[in-house]
C-alpha cells in the first residue's frame, strides 16, 4: 500500500435524506471517493444526493431491490474495489456515526497493524449512559455470541456498522454466502475469521437524535440466534477439524463425548431405577465423566481464547482471488 492510498466510504443510504447530506459534508480529504448505495429507497435517497450534493468525490450506486445493510454495504464494497480503492470505510448515512473519526479508522490498516477495524462505544463507560437501555442490554447479549461464533474474543460492540477493512482482504470475502440483512456485520466477521485476518476495536461515540431505526428485535432475534448457533459450529470444524488438528480438537471432541456420555449414562440409570437411591459406585460412574469432560471443554476454551489472529493478512494476499493458485510473478 502506497504512501496516499485511495480510501473509499461507503454509505449505505435508506430513508436517511435528513442526514446524508451532512454526513457527506463532513467526511475529510482523507477520502477520495464516496459511494451512497441507494438500496431501492422509498424516498429516493440517491436521486435526492445527486440533486443537491456537488462534492465531486460523490459516486451513486443503486440496487435494483432492497438488499438490507448488508447488501447495500456489499454493492459499495464492489463498486469501490472496481475503482481501484486500497481502504473501503462504511459510515451510515444517519449520523450516528462522526465522519470526523475516519482518520482513526484507517491508521491502524495502513499502519500494517489490522487488516479490519471496526467502532466500540464501550470504551467510556461515562459515554454508555447516552445509549438507549434497550440497545445496551442488546449489545451486551449479542457481543458474547458473537465472541463465540466469530473466534474474536478480544473485541466487543459486534453490531457496530463504522467499519474499515483492507481493499485485499474485502476482494477475498465470499460476498454470495454474507448475510444481506441485519446480521451482516456479525457474520463479515466469522467470514474474517476464517481468512485470520486481524481485526481490532477502535472506542467511539455514538451520537442518537431523531434518526428512525428500521431494526425490530423482535423480527431479527431468531435469525442472530440461528445465525450464531450455525457460524459458531461451522468455525469449530474449519478451524480445528478440517484446516488443522491440534491438541485443542482433541479436548474438544473428547470433552463433548465425555459429558456426553456422563449425562446419559447417568439419565439412563435414573429412568430404570424408577426413584431407587443410586449407589456411590453409580454416581461415580455418571459424575466423573461429566467432570473431566468439563475440564478438557475449559481447557479448549482457553486454547480458544488465545487463538485469536495476530498477524494481519492484507499484504501478503494478491489483489484478485483468482490469482491465488498462480500469481503474477509465476506465471513470468
Amino acid at each position: 500500500m502506497h504512501a496516499d492510498p485511495r480510501v473509499a466510504v461507503v454509505i449505505p443510504s435508506y430513508r436517511v435524506t435528513r442526514h446524508v447530506l451532512d454526513v457527506i459534508a463532513r467526511i475529510g480529504k482523507e477520502c477520495q471517493l464516496i459511494f451512497v448505495v441507494d438500496d431501492a429507497c422509498p424516498d429516493g435517497s440517491g436521486q435526492y444526493v445527486l440533486n443537491h450534493c456537488k462534492d465531486p468525490r460523490v459516486r451513486v450506486v443503486r440496487n435494483p431491490k432492497n438488499l438490507g445493510v448488508g447488501g447495500a454495504v456489499m454493492t459499495g464494497y464492489r463498486a469501490a474495489l472496481a475503482e481501484g480503492a486500497e481502504i473501503l470505510v462504511k459510515i451510515d448515512g444517519d449520523g450516528q456515526m462522526p465522519p470526523e473519526l475516519l482518520g482513526r479508522f484507517i491508521r491502524p490498516i495502513l499502519d500494517g497493524q489490522a487488516d479490519y477495524t471496526k467502532g466500540n462505544r464501550f470504551y467510556d463507560l461515562s459515554m454508555v449512559r447516552s445509549m438507549p437501555k434497550i440497545r445496551l442490554l442488546g449489545n451486551a447479549g449479542l457481543s458474547f455470541m458473537s465472541k463465540a461464533s466469530s473466534g474474536y474474543w478480544d473485541i466487543f460492540d459486534p453490531t457496530n456498522g463504522y467499519t474499515a477493512i483492507h481493499a485485499r482482504v474485502a476482494a477475498h470475502l465470499p460476498y454470495g454466502r454474507i448475510s444481506e440483512r441485519y446480521f451482516f456485520e456479525s457474520d463479515l466477521l466469522f467470514r474474517l475469521n476464517t481468512l485470520r485476518a486481524v481485526v481490532i476495536d477502535i472506542p467511539m461515540v455514538a451520537r442518537y437524535r431523531d434518526e428512525v431505526s428500521n431494526l425490530r428485535i423482535s423480527r431479527i432475534l431468531g435469525d442472530f440466534l440461528f445465525g450464531h448457533l450455525r457460524n459458531f459450529g461451522k468455525r469449530l470444524f474449519y478451524n480445528y477439524f478440517l484446516r488443522d488438528m491440534s491438541a485443542a480438537s482433541m479436548q474438544l471432541l473428547f470433552g463433548l463425548l465425555l459429558v456426553a456420555g456422563g449425562v446419559g449414562y447417568g439419565a439412563f440409570k435414573w429412568l430404570i431405577q424408577d426413584g431407587a437411591p443410586a449407589t456411590a459406585g453409580t454416581v461415580m460412574l455418571a459424575a466423573l465423566p461429566i467432570i473431566l469432560g468439563l475440564q478438557m471443554l475449559l481447557a479448549f476454551l482457553m486454547w480458544d481464547m488465545q487463538s485469536v489472529p495476530r498477524l494481519p493478512i492484507g499484504s501478503r494476499l494478491p489483489p484478485d482471488p483468482d490469482s491465488l493458485d498462480v500469481d503474477a510473478g509465476d506465471r513470468a
